[in-house]
């Protein structure tokens, strides 16, 4: 299998319970992360004209980013699909928060943000667990399933 593949599929074995924690984890997270991009979402058209624009590449396609990763990437992050590329963008998304939105801020800006990165660090370390769409993804390219 090549590199790519296992690291997108880890094949690590984790008994129910672990995986249990690691579905909770994942259904947790991401659907807080997914209410905050839902709101953008839902405020769009006041948000795009005056998003924060870290990256100087305007308001709306920051604020369009900011959507895709706290939506679109958060549902990949709760059903277990192409998790950690799914994490990939959750992660830039919560550094450019902590070292560029809120830099300077105090302890109570920070905490939030902080507390989402390393929750998602650690589950894009532990790997999606055996109650996901990527341990089918796994059947389906014939390598052994996570039993």
């Amino acid at each position: 299998m090549s590199p790519v593949v296992s690291f997108l599929f880890p094949d690590r074995v984790y008994d129910n319970s672990v995986s249990a924690f690691i579905l909770v984890l994942r259904l947790f997270f991401g659907g807080l992360l997914m209410w905050h991009g839902i709101s953008k979402i839902a405020n769009f058209d006041s948000l795009s004209t005056a998003f924060f624009d870290p990256l100087g590449i305007g308001s709306r396609m920051s604020l369009l980013l900011a959507i895709f990763a706290e939506v679109i990437c958060a549902a990949g992050v709760m059903a277990g699909a192409f998790y950690r590329l799914a994490l990939l963008p959750i992660i830039f998304s919560m550094c450019v928060i902590l070292f560029a939105v809120h830099r300077g801020g105090g302890f109570s800006t920070l905490e939030l943000p902080l507390i989402f990165l390393v929750m998602f660090v650690l589950m894009f370390i532990a790997g999606a667990g055996r109650f996901s769409l990527d341990n089918i993804i796994v059947k389906q390219l014939g390598r052994k399933p996570l039993p």
